[in-house]
């Protein structure tokens, strides 16, 4: 059941909507793992405390890194807890199996383009200064070709005339429609 639970989340969520390889691989090493020392631990009657401390430990494995998304954290929380759930649960497959359905059903929904529109983040970097927030605002929904939702200047090079601006904006229909698979 681990295995089909990790897969529908892994290929089946994940990738199928954002198109991130490395942490596709990721999430079903980090389940397989947290499966493996579950059942082992389970089998040898490990104490509580030694579980805990080991999720401790796994929960701070690379989710302190700027390349990673809150989105892609709760994917691999989700990850974790499948790796739990079936590792635990081993002895009673219905509860598993209804705890395994219940975490994909709200990782597919809550991650769904259609729930909330499809927004998205960049870091632009321009090649002018705006000291008008209109102006700046009009000049990325023009290069994005998108409504700009929030824009906050995380840069201003005055030498080099140079602006970092960390942007949410609604990405245009077409490009929106490509991504509700």
């Amino acid at each position: 059941m681990d295995l089909a639970a990790i897969v529908t989340l892994a290929y089946g969520l994940y990738y199928r909507r954002h198109h991130r390889r490395d942490l596709l691989f990721a999430y079903v090493a980090l389940n397989t793992g947290i499966f493996a020392v579950v059942s082992l631990m389970l089998v040898q009657r490990v104490d509580l405390a030694v579980g805990f401390g080991l999720f401790g430990v796994l929960a701070i494995i690379r989710l302190r890194s700027a390349e990673i998304t809150q989105q892609e954290i709760a994917y691999y929380f989700i990850a974790i807890a499948l790796g739990l759930v079936n590792g635990i649960a081993a002895a009673w497959p219905l509860t598993a199996l209804f705890l395994d359905a219940a975490l994909l059903a709200v990782m597919y929904v809550a991650d769904h383009p259609r729930l909330l529109g499809r927004t998205c983040q960049q870091v632009v970097t321009l090649d002018v200064v705006h000291t008008d927030p209109a102006l700046l605002r009009a000049d990325l929904e023009s290069r994005l070709g998108g409504r700009v939702l929030q824009c906050v200047v995380t840069q201003v090079d005055y030498v080099r005339d140079v602006t970092v601006v960390d942007v949410r904006y609604e990405a245009p229909a077409e490009r929106r429609a490509v991504a509700w698979r």
